[in-house]
């Protein structure tokens, strides 16, 4: 179903919003007050034109944020939870391990060893690259034991990311129980969609 042009408008003024301030809490309630519609049609709308619900959205958001503190600035990772969101060291430590497939501490290593070219590519364009891809949640990611979510850079590359953050001794087997994941930029919005036809 095609969304109107106004409604559209008024779903980027709170993606906007939450571009602007990740820090902040942005339950569905408050989102749907800055779009002006209500919580249940705020939060159907948003998924429909962004392929993710606005919490999800928000998390690769901190996420993003928290990646960019570790490689361009000395902070501790406490304050870079705090500045990016999170009450909880644990919370933060879990999830960004979740979703990255390292630790902090290790992401910001690897990132200092291999800065990002600059100036070859826009940097709102290299970002977009890097952003986690959240098609699933982190809660069903670790129930299933699935290997951490790929960028969406390296998804369109094929290459394979996830198997290069694993150890050594794990990285050509997944667990037993964790189905393989198909190296390709399709949602599993997409694929529903296509079996509907």
């Amino acid at each position: 179903m095609k969304q109107s042009p106004e409604l559209l408008r008024r779903l980027l003024r709170a993606k906007d919003r939450m571009d602007h301030a990740s820090h902040e809490d942005w339950p569905v309630a408050r989102l749907a007050e800055v779009s002006a519609v209500s919580a249940a049609h705020f939060a159907r709308s948003f998924k429909q034109a962004f392929g993710l619900p606005p919490h999800r959205y928000l998390l690769s958001r901190r996420i993003e944020r928290a990646v960019a503190l570790l490689r361009d600035t000395d902070l501790p990772v406490t304050e870079i939870a705090a500045q990016t969101g999170w009450s909880s060291l644990g919370t933060f430590g879990r999830i960004f391990r979740d979703i990255t497939g390292d630790s902090p501490g290790n992401v910001r290593a690897r990132e200092r060893r291999h800065p990002p070219l600059r100036g070859a590519v826009p940097e709102c364009h290299a970002r977009a690259a890097q952003r986690p891809c959240l098609d699933t949640s982190v809660l069903e990611q670790r129930r299933r034991g699935a290997p951490p979510v790929v960028p969406a850079a390296e998804r369109q590359a094929g290459t394979t990311g996830a198997a290069r953050r694993r150890p050594a001794s794990t990285a050509g087997s997944l667990p037993a129980s964790a189905p393989s994941r198909p190296e390709t930029s399709v949602s599993s919005r997409q694929v529903a969609n296509m079996r509907k036809r």
